[in-house]
Formats: structure tokens, sequence, C-alpha cells
């Protein structure tokens, strides 16, 4: 699906969802699903609202927050929390189900997809006869980068020792 179509179509889920909750439809609201729609990546609701104010938004952090939890709630976005107190959000409608990989050091994260998960989820919702929609699986650990400074590290604090005794 091209990406014109997805937009006019979360569009219209979102407006929809506004209609049935009684909620205004603003255009604040749907400038904010706009932008999150041109993104391809995880970001934060400062992040987002530092950049709707460079695109010269008129818009509060309480007016991006409040509407992302609307697009969480109709699932057009989906919110994680890799780790660290702050939450990380990502665009989820036509997005193909993934995972993700999580340093621990840096807070870098990678997505990855692999069918034998879904395959898992498949026989898993067969055998407890559920009805599985999605699933969330985060693996933590240390990027490659973070993984040399550790050695790194390592290694001097070793040199270290042995210039000591």
């Amino acid at each position: 699906m091209s990406e014109q179509k997805t937009n006019e179509l979360v569009r219209k889920i979102f407006e929809a969802y506004l209609e049935n909750k009684n909620l205004r439809k603003t255009p604040e609201r749907f400038a904010i699903l706009e932008e999150i729609y041109s993104r391809n990546d995880h970001f934060d609701v400062e992040t987002l609202y530092i950049h709707m104010k460079n695109q010269k938004y008129r818009v509060s952090r309480a007016t991006v927050y409040n509407t992302l939890e609307l697009l969480v709630s109709c699932d057009l976005v989906t919110k994680h929390q890799f780790g660290k107190n702050m939450a990380q959000f990502e665009k989820s409608y036509g997005y193909r189900q993934h995972d993700h990989v999580i340093c621990i050091e840096c807070g870098k994260v990678v997505e990855f997809c692999d069918p034998r998960i879904h395959q898992i989820q498949t026989m898993v919702g067969d055998l407890l006869k559920f009805d599985v929609k999605h699933h969330s699986l985060n693996l933590y650990g240390f990027c490659s980068d973070c993984s040399m400074a550790r050695k790194v590290n390592e290694s001097a604090a070793t040199a270290a020792k042995s210039v000591e005794n």
C-alpha cells in the first residue's frame, strides 16, 4: 500500500474513532497523526513535541501526549517501554509485526523480524485456544559498539591492576 493511501486510511480510522468517542476532530490531532506516519523511527513525546514546534505547529506537550494516548487506544500507534522511564512510540497501522533488540548501555533499538516467532505465536494460540492478535518481544544486551568499549575498558582496568601489583 502506498504511503498516501496509508495516510488517508489512518486518517479515516482516527476520524471514526474520535466520532465514536464523541471527541473533537482538531487540526492539531491530525497534524500529529500525519507527523507520526511520516516517520520511520521510534520516538518519545518530547522528541515529537520539539519536532512539531520546529515545523511551526501550535501544539502543547499535553496535546501531543493526549493525542498519542488516543492513537494507542485506536491501534494506530504502539507504545513501548524499553527499560528506561521514558515511553517510546511508533506507527503501527500496516506496519509488519516485528521485535526489538535494545542496548542496555546506549539505548540503541534495532528492529528485526523472524517468521519463526510468528509460527510460535500461532502455535501457542492454537494450543491454548487464544486468538492472538499481536505480541511484544524485546531482547536486551550490548550493541557491538558498546561491547567493544566494554572490552577496551576491561582491558585497561586489568592492565592498571597489574601495574599496581
